[in-house]
């Protein structure tokens, strides 16, 4: 079973930034792709950036030049830089692991809350 394990949430003023990391732990052959997710109250849940193993990044439009996606694939880690934030990028963010274990499989984080706030 692999777990995923975010950190780094919490509150901010307007402008300011954040760093949220997720650690995947247990047992797997590697991680073919990493996303974060959010979603807002009463909104889905939105792709916001995803990387994959080769570091090919992709971004939501509505985060593209202020966030940063990175892994370190010795710790099994996935960051997410944020920052020039704004009120509107409020939201629980988790994290997604494509993993392959037995076969492809993914993963969610438990979330962390975001929350842009003066």
């Amino acid at each position: 079973q692999v777990q995923l394990v975010e950190s780094g949430g919490g509150l901010v003023q307007p402008g300011g930034s954040l760093r949220l990391a997720c650690a995947a732990s247990g047992s797997m052959f590697g991680i073919v792709r990493w996303g974060w997710y959010r979603q807002a109250p009463g909104k889905q849940r939105e792709l916001v950036a995803d990387i994959t193993s080769g570091g090919t990044t992709t971004y939501s439009n509505s985060v593209k030049g202020r966030f940063t996606i990175s892994r370190d694939n010795a710790k099994n880690t996935v960051y997410l830089q944020m920052n020039s934030l704004n009120p509107e990028d409020t939201a629980v963010y988790y994290c997604q692991a494509a993993a392959i274990v037995e076969s492809l499989r993914y993963y969610w984080g438990q979330g962390t809350q975001v929350t842009v706030s003066s």
